[in-house]
């Protein structure tokens, strides 16, 4: 048996290096499909292919926002100095401040224009790489054990929601008798009434075929076999929330179909109970990866 989870969860790792604080946040949502989006300084995006890979084999399926956040706490190497570019700037800046007869501080105004100070190294290094692989996972397992929390009490929830469609299934049955009577009981006045004295025998056929439109049985079979094997899924555990969903419609149809033949005022608030209880599991499965 494996767990249940749910789609909804958050995790939250920090990775202190000598000169920087990796932060990883990620959180997801109820989706069919998986869409990542992913935000990070500019200085992981060559990683980007290779987490979001990490992100969709640990989480499957689901609406995921990871964000990465790096937080600089330390000198690792000054920054360098383009000393061609700053020359050139200065050379030119001085030409324009002669021809307008203008002063200032030239290399001031210099030191604030593009491409000026280079970082030492802009690629991102092993140790930062793994640092990062290393962040990803603690968020990663995080977020999955609150989705196992989260399973844990859907799948409590969806039971006992199946329990209470079962006993109203069986209830329904306690006024099948009933209302069998009741109309085999309206047709005979409704004869009665005619005056007429009708062929028993076709009469009775008539009113088996007539019963036979409104017998639930079959109904009542197939929804038990339906909540069966929703608790054998249930049992059986893992990535099993499309499959619920497609078990919660076919309920639906045989309640339906229950509410529709019913005829009788007990049924049919049992039925909309029923409905009422199977909305609830609907809602639930979609939460459910």
């Amino acid at each position: 048996m494996s767990p249940i989870y749910s789609m909804t969860g958050f995790g939250k790792a920090v990775v202190q290096l000598p000169a920087k604080k990796i932060t990883m946040e990620v959180k997801s949502l109820n989706s069919k499909q998986t869409d990542i989006n992913m935000r990070m300084p500019t200085l992981f995006r060559e990683k980007e292919g290779d987490l979001r890979q990490m992100v969709a084999e640990a989480l499957q399926r689901g609406k995921i926002d990871v964000n990465f956040y790096c937080e600089i706490t330390g000198v690792e190497e000054a920054p360098s100095i383009n000393r061609e570019l700053v020359a050139e700037y200065i050379r030119q800046l001085r030409d324009i401040a002669g021809e307008a007869g203008v002063q200032g501080d030239i290399l001031n105004a210099v030191m604030n224009l593009p491409d000026v100070m280079q970082a030492a190294d802009d690629s991102l290094s092993d140790s930062d790489w793994q640092a990062l692989q290393d962040v990803a996972k603690d968020a990663l397992i995080q977020l999955v054990e609150f989705r196992n929390i989260e399973g844990e009490k859907l799948e409590e929830d969806l039971r006992e929601r199946l329990r209470a469609i079962e006993t109203r299934m069986n209830n329904m049955q306690d006024h099948d008798k009933e209302r069998m009577d009741r109309i085999r009981e309206k047709m005979q006045r409704s004869l009665a009434e005619l005056k007429e004295s009708p062929d028993e025998n076709r009469f009775e056929q008539e009113l088996i075929y007539y019963l036979e439109k409104l017998d639930i049985t079959e109904e009542r079979v197939r929804l038990k076999s339906h909540l069966d094997y929703f608790h054998a899924l249930l049992d059986e555990g893992g990535p099993i929330g499309k499959k619920l969903g497609f078990i919660g419609q076919e309920m639906g149809r045989e309640i339906n179909t229950m509410g529709s033949k019913a005829n009788h005022a007990a049924m049919q608030k049992l039925v909309v109970e029923m409905k009422d209880e199977l909305e609830k599991i609907k809602e639930q499965v979609l939460n459910i990866l």
